[in-house]
C-alpha cells in the first residue's frame, strides 16, 4: 500500500469569476505499479525500449523496423505518437518526440522547437581540414585527428561553435547546463554518425555509410540527413535524397520531421560533402548546403535517453509518454 496526498489551494492572483469548465476540473493520478504474486516474486515493469517495440507497424504512421540497421526501430509519418515529455516539457509546440528505438535499447529523441538561431562555425579557421578551400568556419562537427570529407581531409582542433554551444558543461549558458539536474541523468552519451553528405545521392544506404564513416560520442548532437529520409513513411516517392528533391512538398505530408516548427531552415550534424565550410540544412521547402558562416539557422537538439527507463503515457499529443 502507499499514501498519495494531493495539496490543492486556492491561487491569489486570480480575479473574477470561475467558468463552468473551470468548476468541473478534473485531477488523475495513474499508478505506474508491479503486482506482487502469491508466490512473492514481483513482475518486472518493461523497459522502454521493450514496450515500444511491442507497438511495431508496417503500414500508416508509427514505429517500423528499421531496414538498414539491424535492431533499430525508426518513427515514420506525418504524426505518430511518438510525443513525450522530457524536461518537463512535453506539448507538440514546446516537447519532444521520440526518433528511434536503437538497437542497444536507448530511446533517440529530437526536440520538437528549436532552441536557437546561430551559425554552424562563425569563426575563421587557418589550419588542417577547415583551412581547405577557404580560411571560413569549419563545418566538421567535432575535433578530430583526421576528418575526411571526399576530396578534402585533415586535422580538426576544435569542435564547433554549434557543437560547443549544446554541450559545454562549463559555461552556464550552454544549452545543456539549461536542463535540469534530473533530465541530465537520464542522458546516455552515444555515439552520433557525422559523415558527410552528397547532394542529390540516390542510394541511401551509401548515404548511411557515408554518415557512419565519422563518429562522435557526446551528449546532444542533431540528426543526421538519411534519418530525415527513413522518418518518412512513403519510400517509393521520397525514400533518397533524390526523389526528395522531386517532390518536397509531396513528402512533407508523410514526414513528422519536415514540418517542426522553425522560423529558417535548420542545421543537421553533417556537412556537405567535398566542402570544408558549408553545412547542410532542411526545411519544409527542401535541403541543400548552407553557409556554416554567415548562415543563422535553426537548431533541434538531439539526445539518447538511457535504456534502464520505463514509461507510461501513450505517445498522443494529449497522452504524452512519461517517464517514470
Amino acid at each position: 500500500t502507499d499514501d498519495f496526498y494531493v495539496k490543492v489551494e486556492y491561487d491569489p492572483t486570480k480575479t473574477g469569476t470561475a467558468t463552468e469548465d473551470q468548476k468541473s476540473n478534473k485531477l488523475t493520478l495513474e499508478f505506474i505499479y508491479a503486482q506482487k504474486t502469491g508466490s512473492g516474486v514481483v513482475p518486472s515493469v518493461p523497459k522502454a525500449a521493450e514496450m515500444l517495440k511491442e507497438k511495431v507497424t508496417t503500414t500508416g504512421d508509427g514505429l517500423y523496423e528499421d531496414e538498414y540497421e539491424e535492431g533499430r526501430h525508426v518513427y515514420k509519418g506525418a504524426n505518430p505518437n511518438n510525443y513525450i515529455t522530457f524536461n518537463e516539457e512535453n506539448d507538440g509546440v514546446a516537447g519532444w518526440r521520440i526518433f528511434s528505438v536503437e538497437a542497444d535499447n536507448t530511446i533517440k529523441l529530437v526536440k520538437s522547437d528549436s532552441v536557437a538561431r546561430m551559425a554552424f562555425d562563425s569563426g575563421t579557421r587557418t589550419t588542417g581540414y577547415c583551412s581547405e578551400g577557404s580560411s571560413f568556419g569549419c563545418n566538421a562537427w567535432a575535433k578530430t585527428p583526421n576528418f575526411v570529407n571526399g576530396t578534402l581531409s585533415g586535422k580538426v582542433d576544435s569542435d564547433s561553435e554549434l557543437n560547443i554551444y549544446l554541450n559545454d558543461k562549463n559555461n552556464a549558458n550552454s544549452y545543456y547546463n539549461k536542463l535540469s539536474e534530473k533530465s541530465k541523468t537520464l542522458i546516455q552519451s552515444h555515439n552520433f554518425d557525422i559523415g558527410p553528405v552528397e547532394v542529390f545521392n540516390d542510394n541511401i544506404s551509401n548515404q548511411i555509410t557515408s554518415e557512419k564513416s565519422i563518429t562522435w560520442n557526446g551528449n546532444i548532437g542533431l540528426i543526421n540527413f538519411s534519418e530525415f529520409l527513413r522518418a518518412n513513411s512513403n519510400k517509393v516517392e521520397c525514400g533518397n535524397f533524390s526523389l526528395l528533391g522531386e517532390g518536397q512538398e509531396k513528402c512533407n505530408g508523410t514526414n513528422y520531421l519536415l514540418t517542426l516548427p522553425k522560423e529558417t531552415s535548420a542545421w543537421i550534424i553533417s556537412p556537405t560533402k567535398n566542402s570544408s565550410w558549408d553545412g547542410f540544412t532542411f526545411s519544409e521547402n527542401g535541403f541543400g548546403p548552407g553557409d556554416g558562416t554567415t548562415h543563422y539557422n535553426s537548431v533541434f537538439p538531439v539526445l539518447y535517453l538511457n535504456d534502464n527507463i520505463t514509461l507510461s503515457g501513450d505517445g498522443t499529443s494529449t497522452n504524452p509518454y512519461t517517464i517514470n
